[in-house]
């Protein structure tokens, strides 16, 4: 049994977060809205040094043994106000449905309420059903879908 581990990231997550944000952005190429969505949310990348100082960063953590700590996923979190956003999550595919989701879910939930904010939402691309599942799970459930159709 695993014990998923989320913590705060901290500047050494920087390279690992660089890593798993382009691991996650290649997820999304060939997904339906994908592409649309990288166009409109430009990746972190060598910033995320500025990026974990400066927003609410998180990281899943697996305990590999003798190996150390290895980063299996994060998430951004984003509050203005009453409302906090889930800017991005992602768990690399080997660690998901053990947990690590849902903590890091947990962990926003916690920051967003110590902020203050009211709501938290978040972003799940069409037929992406394991981000919505994982959402639904955190009690967070569709109040708008937006639906579009390129003319060019």
């Amino acid at each position: 049994m695993i014990d998923p581990t989320v913590r705060r990231a901290g500047a050494g997550d920087a390279g690992p977060l660089q890593v798993l944000e382009a691991e996650a952005r290649a997820a999304l190429v060939d997904a339906r809205g994908g592409r649309r969505w990288l166009e409109e949310h430009p990746a972190v990348g060598p910033s995320w040094p500025t990026a974990v100082a400066t927003r609410d960063v998180f990281v899943a953590v697996l305990d590999v043994g003798d190996d150390g700590p290895l980063d299996v996923g994060f998430l951004v979190l984003d509050v203005d106000g009453p409302i906090a956003r889930v800017d991005q999550v992602y768990v690399t595919a080997d660690a998901r449905e053990l947990g690590f989701g849902d903590a890091l879910l947990e962990a926003a939930t916690e920051a967003a309420t110590a902020a203050g904010a009211e709501v938290l939402e978040g972003e799940a691309l069409p037929g992406d059903r394991d981000t919505k599942n994982l959402y639904e799970r955190a009690g967070i459930t569709a109040r708008l879908i937006t639906v579009s159709r390129r003319l060019t």
